[in-house]
């Protein structure tokens, strides 16, 4: 019993130290989930209507975009630019295609087997002429063509490995086609089931025929708002309210952006690194004028222009070299030059000037022995044989090739990054030879018979040797701007001392308005997106630490002057407030002008009261705004009020337009002559026009959806 009444005493001991346990347990168990929703959020591209998708699912869309575009431009890589737009279709496509499947599923759309079927049995779609399932003869899409490959490819035990990973790339190419193609029918649905719920009718169309087809000629008084002076009109805050009431509406965005201030330098070669530079290049020219072997000068130079050996078309060159090219003496070096368009100190030396063809047809054979003799000796024996009259495409069968005729076209070669001697050797001869003529022409690896059939647009070529350097910063010129910057960083910690400093230091302070999350670049400089994410995690005020970027030669800073959420922007922001005033101020403009020109009744009293007089103003419909070059502005609601007005009849009253009051009189009314009413084709007109206005649901799908944009935190 007094173990029990012990027992007793801890009890209130005991059950807090289980409290505790249990706490602990489920505080432990409660970080742990946290922590894992903290990842995960942080894996997220994006949401659509609350369906997330991670960064290795968006960059698998990615890259299924990126081998289709490289298939069909025929690219083996994209450059930062490309790219860039191959993300933003990516996310557009993945936001649009949810928004559709979202509104397809309420309603009950599908796009079946069958109906996938039919559109390639039809084979109109524009996106299966784009697939390498294209019949040559017909110019159609040839669906029995793709069932067989389908076929080939799931049947396929292929001891070629080249010939199964081109199978494996057309595949992928098609599964995306027939993704799209199911996403582009969904759409397709919808949008017809929107577009035949906008109706016409017959009354409406003659009325729209009318608005379109009556002109009026009108003698026009203008009052333009500019006749007032704005310090003679004073706005009160009250007056601001009460204008941001009305036109809040237009105030809406769907998406936070923010403004920021940032200092940007651009680190340039300084005189001594020019100097360094120029020094090279007297050296340069002086090897390139001694007669040196030009393509291994350019080697050593590091040029960024390479150097062929053979004639190329001026396109060839960078545009500051073409245009220099005629009028330099063949053997001579020109330069240095400095060319501004791309920051490059330039020599050029021409070695030749040639009248060649741009084009050249021609045939071949490749002959190839056990031995260099023995090459040598068949390669003689065919060329005998041709030369004495033998068929060449026979004698080319004979030895297992078609020996059919090729074009070639100086586009073909002229930006190759190099060419061996025996490829210079071989692209010379089918440039000089004539039509008819056989050459025997002996390469390392062999020889190749070689016939020109043709040639075609005569063209001056050039073999020219270049040095093309940039004219860059030496890293004491980095070092030197780096530390001026990272000091006046340092020194600058809010928002006073940064613009303090940054005129201290010489640094122009500039300012970046609405930024958002998709931009690819802060401030148009490229490297950017660790800047770019500092914004979107940043607080107003705050300052960036310094950022290299561009191409390693800018410094930024950053400060982050205003976030402005989803919602309405209020007043206090100054575009907002600045657009508040116009509208207030001419508001009260048009009070004053439309009291002067309240009891006017003809032109002649109008112009008595100062308004510009215009004597005749023609073709005015009721469907399109009339412009007003006195005020300067285009005027919708004065088309409606003369379209309201009798012949011979003066305006009822003053109309208050976008850039001034106006009073008018109907001088003319008349129908345009052959404009003939057809109902049935005025009503097509009008429900194309509903449709095209329709065409912005995909905005309020998208208002509605709560997309989630954060791609600029991966890419």
């Amino acid at each position: 019993m007094a173990a029990i009444g012990k027992i007793r005493s801890w009890g209130p001991v005991l059950v807090s130290v289980i409290a505790l346990a249990l706490f602990a347990f489920i505080a432990e168990e409660l970080f742990r989930s946290c922590e894992s929703s903290r990842n995960d959020n942080r894996q997220q591209v994006g949401a659509v209507y609350g369906e997330k998708i991670n960064v290795q699912d968006f960059q698998k869309l990615v890259d299924e975009y990126t081998e289709v575009i490289k298939m069909q431009q025929g690219q083996d890589n994209l450059n930062e630019q490309q790219m860039n737009q191959v993300k933003d279709m990516v996310w557009n496509s993945y936001v649009q295609t949810k928004l559709i499947e979202h509104e397809a599923k309420a309603l009950g759309l599908t796009v079946t087997d069958a109906e996938l079927q039919n559109i390639l049995k039809d084979g109109t779609n524009p996106m299966l002429m784009q697939t390498p399932f294209v019949n040559k003869q017909t110019g159609r899409f040839d669906v029995n063509a793709l069932q067989k490959f389908l076929a080939d490819y799931r049947s396929q035990n292929m001891q070629n490995a080249q010939l199964a990973q081109q199978y494996e790339t057309i595949y992928r190419y098609w599964t995306f086609i027939e993704k799209t193609l199911r996403q582009q029918t969904l759409a397709d649905k919808y949008q017809n089931l929107l577009a035949h719920s906008l109706l016409s009718n017959p009354i409406e169309a003659k009325m729209s025929f009318n608005a379109e087809n009556e002109e009026s000629r009108i003698q026009l008084a203008a009052f333009p708002y500019s006749s007032i002076e704005d310090n003679k009109i004073s706005v009160s805050d009250e007056d601001l309210k009460a204008k941001y009431e009305e036109l809040k509406p237009l105030f809406k965005q769907y998406i936070e952006t923010r403004d920021i201030k940032f200092v940007d330098i651009q680190v340039n070669a300084s005189d001594a690194d020019r100097k360094v530079l120029q020094k090279q290049f007297v050296d340069y020219a002086q090897q390139l004028s001694e007669n040196n072997d030009p393509a291994e000068v350019v080697r050593k130079t590091t040029s960024l222009v390479n150097y062929l050996g053979i004639p190329v078309a001026k396109e060839a060159f960078p545009a500051d070299i073409a245009q220099r090219l005629d009028s330099i003496a063949v053997g001579t070096v020109y330069g240095p030059m400095e060319s501004k368009m791309d920051n490059t100190l330039n020599l050029i030396k021409l070695l030749s000037k040639q009248t060649l063809p741009d084009s050249v047809q021609y045939r071949q054979i490749q002959v190839g022995g056990e031995t260099v003799e023995a090459t040598r000796q068949l390669a003689d024996s065919i060329f005998t044989a041709l030369k004495n009259g033998a068929d060449f495409e026979a004698l080319a069968k004979k030895y297992g090739q078609t020996g059919a005729k090729t074009w070639l076209t100086t586009r073909q070669y002229q930006t190759a990054p190099s060419l061996d001697k025996d490829t210079r050797g071989y692209l010379e001869s089918l440039n000089t030879m004539n039509v008819n003529e056989l050459k025997n022409i002996e390469l390392s690896q062999g020889n190749l018979i070689v016939q020109v059939v043709d040639r075609r647009h005569m063209i001056t070529k050039y073999t020219a040797a270049v040095v093309k350097k940039t004219i860059d910063f030496s890293k004491d010129t980095y070092s030197a701007a780096y530390n001026k910057f990272s000091s006046f960083v340092s020194a600058s910690q809010n928002a006073d001392s940064f613009q303090k400093n940054a005129e201290k230091n010489g640094y122009r302070v500039q300012e970046a308005t609405d930024i958002v999350t998709s931009q690819h670049y802060l401030a148009g400089i490229s490297s950017t997106r660790d800047a770019l994410k500092w914004v979107f995690e940043a607080k107003e005020g705050d300052i960036s630490p310094m950022y290299e970027c561009g191409e390693n030669n800018h410094l930024l800073v950053v400060l982050l002057n205003k976030i402005h959420p989803k919602g309405y922007r209020t007043m206090d922001d100054a575009s907002i407030k600045e657009r508040l005033k116009a509208e207030v101020e001419k508001d009260k403009k048009a009070e004053l002008l439309m009291a002067k020109a309240s009891g006017v009744k003809t032109i002649e009293a109008a112009k008595a009261q100062g308004a510009v007089v215009v004597d005749s103003l023609a073709q005015i419909t009721f469907a399109a705004p009339v412009f007003i070059a006195a005020s300067g502005a285009s005027e919708p609601i004065l088309s409606g009020a003369v379209s309201a007005t009798a012949k011979g009849k003066f305006c009822s009253s003053p109309v208050k337009g976008n850039a001034g009051v106006y009073v008018f009189q109907v001088l003319d009314k008349t129908t345009r002559p052959n404009a003939k009413f057809d109902a049935k084709a005025q009503e097509a007109k009008l429900r194309q026009r509903a449709m095209q206005n329709a065409g912005n649901f995909s905005n309020e799908l998208y208002a509605k959806a709560k997309v989630v944009d954060n791609r600029y935190l991966f890419f």
